[in-house]
């Protein structure tokens, strides 16, 4: 495993690097200074212009790289990730601590710790395409993919680095129709929530094995999110645009709501929620392949609220629907997209109108495109295959690619910064 850093964007250690970063840097003639001037060597300009203009909108960016890409990043505390590899083989099972110096309010320059870190790890004898943690627990549980089945796995503690396979969870059907969502009740109780189609979702009790609630639906839509919204409340989001909104405590129907009128023809979408207590303050975002999204209040999730046509046009078309990324930002009126190019896209929900209208991104992370260009010369860059917020730093996201890079960055927004200030003429 390949440990990079270029962070430190501020004071006298603005672009310092690890000695691992170092050395491919000068390998691929390009110099950085410890001081904060570059050199350029005989490198692509748009490397050169990519790490200039990173002085500016980065407060922090770390970087470490993966033997095996991962379409996977789980929050398991405010400073360690979980990060698996997809391949058809066997495959790693890490938990990443963050580089320190992230976390530091003060002095960064003098903080020692600029790298990722394995803390646990193990092996998975197929894919992992989704996985989750249940909170108040060192468990995560996995999806490969290639059946209804979860697998649950016990991430170790201080006395042991090896993060083990300790069970299984039975799903609904006997085969594979596409990979199981999965969903970890908030409160301490471990119950996790999963299925590959809207009418396979289950909620299960990991220390039993107990079915505790099934979504009774005649459908069968392949899903493409599952989440909890509330303790016992949950959405369903399905890849055709449809969402179900139910309540675990009772066997009532579920709230069913179909996708915004589109322009488009039939096409995949995406959705995320926000939770929280009160329903009247959780969104949900909904996502086209072409661009279409809409933002509705849980309490009435058909209604549109506010809608946009976001810039995807531009960007190439994903290789698969299970790489594309949504999500809203758990303390901004933003919300983040990945997997229909090669940067993460960041879009101001707040300026939205009921009208559709064209949005232009707030901000772009293209470091997953410009690091790939530059460690394979003539190679195409490389796709976002995930990403997340960090739930406490309101700015701070982690993303993973196709080249096994995955990013940990802070950004700036340029717009509120260039803004005059208050009584300014």
């Amino acid at each position: 495993m390949k440990r990079d850093d270029w962070s430190g964007v501020s004071g006298e250690d603005r672009v310092s690097q690890s000695e691992a970063r170092w050395e491919k840097l000068k390998h691929n003639r390009l110099r950085c200074g410890i001081d904060g001037e570059m050199e350029e060597a005989n490198v692509e300009d748009i490397l050169d212009d990519w790490f200039i203009e990173s002085l500016k909108t980065y407060k922090d960016l770390h970087v470490y790289q993966l033997e095996h890409p991962t379409q996977v990043i789980e929050w398991t505390s405010g400073k360690t990730v979980c990060v698996a590899g997809y391949g058809s083989s066997k495959n790693e099972v890490l938990e990443l601590r963050l580089p320190l110096k992230l976390f530091a309010n003060e002095n960064k320059g003098l903080c020692a710790e600029r790298d990722f870190k394995v803390v646990h790890g193990g092996f998975a004898d197929g894919p992992v395409r989704c996985l989750r943690h249940v909170p108040g627990t060192r468990c995560i549980v996995t999806s490969d993919g290639l059946s209804s089945n979860l697998q649950v796995w016990d991430l170790g503690g201080d006395d042991s680095d090896v993060i083990r396979r300790t069970g299984s969870v039975k799903g609904r059907t006997t085969a594979s129709e596409g990979v199981s969502r999965i969903a970890a009740r908030p409160s301490s109780r471990p119950h996790i929530l999963h299925g590959a189609l809207s009418g396979d979702i289950q909620l299960t009790e990991l220390t039993s094995g107990k079915t505790l609630y099934k979504l009774e639906t005649d459908s069968a839509d392949p899903l493409s999110s599952l989440q909890f919204v509330g303790d016992s409340v949950f959405l369903a989001g399905c890849r055709n645009g449809n969402i179900y909104v139910a309540d675990t405590r009772t066997s009532s129907a579920p709230q069913l709501s179909p996708p915004p009128a589109s322009s488009g023809e039939s096409e995949p979408w995406w959705t995320d929620a926000s939770a929280g207590p009160d329903p009247s303050s959780c969104r949900v975002i909904r996502l086209s392949l072409s661009g279409e999204a809409a933002v509705s209040d849980l309490r009435n999730p058909g209604a549109i609220v506010s809608r946009a046509r976001l810039d995807v046009q531009t960007h190439c078309r994903c290789s698969s629907t299970d790489d594309v990324g949504l999500s809203l930002a758990p303390a901004l009126d933003c919300i983040a997209v990945s997997g229909l190019g090669r940067a993460v896209q960041i879009y101001d929900t707040s300026v939205w109108r009921p009208e559709p209208q064209d949005a232009l991104p707030l901000f772009e992370h293209r470091g997953h495109e410009v690091s790939s260009r530059q460690s394979d010369e003539g190679s195409v860059p490389a796709l976002v295959t995930s990403h997340v917020w960090h739930p406490d730093r309101p700015r701070t996201l982690l993303s993973a690619a196709a080249d096994g890079s995955v990013h940990v960055w802070d950004w700036v927004d340029r717009s509120a910064a260039d803004a005059p200030a208050p009584g300014a003429k």
